[in-house]
C-alpha cells in the first residue's frame, strides 16, 4: 500500500519561494508516478505537476509553467516541488497523489497524502 507524506508548506511574502517534499513508502520508489495538486477555500481541486516514474516526463500547468520545478530525489524516495516567485493565488492544499506506472501504467490517481497547507500574503 503507497503511502505519501507532504511537508514544507508555510506562510511567505509574494515574490518568496517554497519547496514542497512527497516522501514515498509502500511501494518501489521507481514504478510511481507522482503529481502534485492544490486546492483553495470554495474552489475546485486543480492539476499543478506531475513527474513521470522514471523522471524523463514533467507536466505543469499553465500557472505553474516557469516558476515551479518538480524532482524526484531516488535516495530519499522523495518528490519535490520547487515553487518560485509565489503568487497569492497560489495559496492552498498542495496535496501530493501517486499512479503505478511499471510495470504496467495506470491512469487513476490511487493514492492520495494529507496535503500541507500554503499561505500567500501580500
Amino acid at each position: 500500500q503507497v503511502r505519501l507524506v507532504e511537508s514544507g508548506g508555510g506562510s511567505v511574502q509574494a515574490g518568496d519561494s517554497l519547496r514542497l517534499s512527497c516522501a514515498t513508502s509502500g511501494r518501489t520508489f521507481s514504478t510511481l508516478g507522482v503529481g502534485w495538486f492544490r486546492q483553495a477555500p470554495g474552489k475546485e481541486r486543480e492539476f499543478v505537476a506531475r513527474i513521470s516514474s522514471s523522471g524523463d516526463s514533467t507536466l505543469y500547468s499553465e500557472s505553474a509553467q516557469g516558476r515551479f520545478i518538480i524532482s524526484r530525489d531516488r535516495s530519499e524516495n522523495t518528490v519535490n516541488l520547487q515553487m518560485n516567485n509565489l503568487r497569492p493565488d497560489d495559496a492552498g492544499l498542495y496535496v501530493c497523489a501517486a499512479r503505478i506506472e511499471r510495470p504496467f501504467p495506470t491512469e487513476n490517481w490511487a493514492s492520495w497524502g494529507r496535503g500541507t497547507q500554503v499561505t500567500v500574503f501580500s
